[in-house]
């Protein structure tokens, strides 16, 4: 990376607690994230998740997370006070979770919870936040912002609603923005104009984004670098447009096991999958 990572991270962990004992869902991972779209691909329960909230210190309560270094522009993560993330959670890094209807607050207008996001951050008036809100709307690209200001939760499709919390995540403007699943919930035509909608951002505010997701066609196509996990390990490395090209057997198997037009009406692979992919160490392929 030719200019300094915003984020860097080595040997993350974060492990929790349970009945039976501690579980650990993020085993040694190391990556970097620049200016640039970073995807981190996995099953169910990879680990994906849990490294994006990690970077927050939004992990549960009955949870841990150590590092060696877990920095943003040049701020120890680990180390950090409350009032030092405080200043940087939805202000410096921001996060959008996978579905709105559980993200945004049901009783409170989606316009009054954007211009609330702004406000935390942000000493202005009521009325600048309110004008920077209908204007953050816009610019995700809502018809009638006005009429969607006083709006409710429930009031509006998945698409918008995803599109509002967008709004909610880049009013601050932020240096980085961390994306759990989100077009998940979304039909085809909406993932594609949400995902045009990020890029444009990313691009032209010059941010780092962080794409977590389970599709490996969109990440492909999106991202200019995929991260594979398993079983809390990164498996494989390497840039979007070589994904096609890659060398590791369980990416390989999660390659294998995607339809295809034209590939014919049989059942689809079942992923084999080898002990020894986990590594004792935890350390990153």
């Amino acid at each position: 990376m030719s200019e300094k990572p915003l984020i860097s991270v080595e040997d993350l962990r974060v492990t929790f607690r349970t009945p039976k004992g501690p579980v650990e869902a993020v085993r040694g991972i190391d990556f970097e994230l620049g200016r640039e779209r970073l995807g981190i691909v996995g099953e169910s329960g990879s680990g994906k998740s849990q490294t994006g909230r990690a970077l927050l210190r939004l992990t549960a309560s009955n949870g841990s997370i150590t590092a060696k270094r877990m920095e943003f522009d040049g701020i120890d993560l680990i180390k950090a006070s409350k009032k030092t993330l405080y200043g940087i959670r939805g202000n410096r890094i921001s996060m959008i979770m996978q579905d709105p209807k559980y993200s945004l607050n049901p009783v409170m207008t989606v316009g009054d919870q954007i211009a609330e996001a702004y406000r935390t951050h942000s000493k202005v008036s009521a009325r600048e936040a309110r004008a920077k809100s209908l204007a953050m709307l816009e610019a995700v690209r809502i018809r009638e912002p006005e009429k969607v200001y006083g709006l409710y939760p429930h009031q509006v499709s998945g698409g918008m609603g995803q599109r509002i919390m967008i709004a909610m995540m880049l009013i601050p403007n932020p240096q980085v923005l961390i994306a759990d699943e989100p077009t998940s919930a979304l039909d085809v035509t909406v993932q594609m104009q949400v995902l045009a909608l990020l890029d444009d951002m990313v691009r032209e505010r010059g941010m780092g984004l962080i794409l977590i997701s389970h599709d490996l066609n969109l990440v492909s196509t999106f991202c200019d670098t995929v991260l594979i996990m398993y079983g809390g390990q990164i498996m494989e490395r390497l840039p979007a447009k070589e994904l096609h090209n890659a060398q590791h057997p369980y990416t390989r198997g999660l390659l294998n096991c995607l339809p295809r037009m034209g590939g014919g009406h049989g059942e689809l692979p079942v992923l084999q999958r080898d002990p020894a992919w986990m590594q004792p160490q935890g350390h990153s392929a």
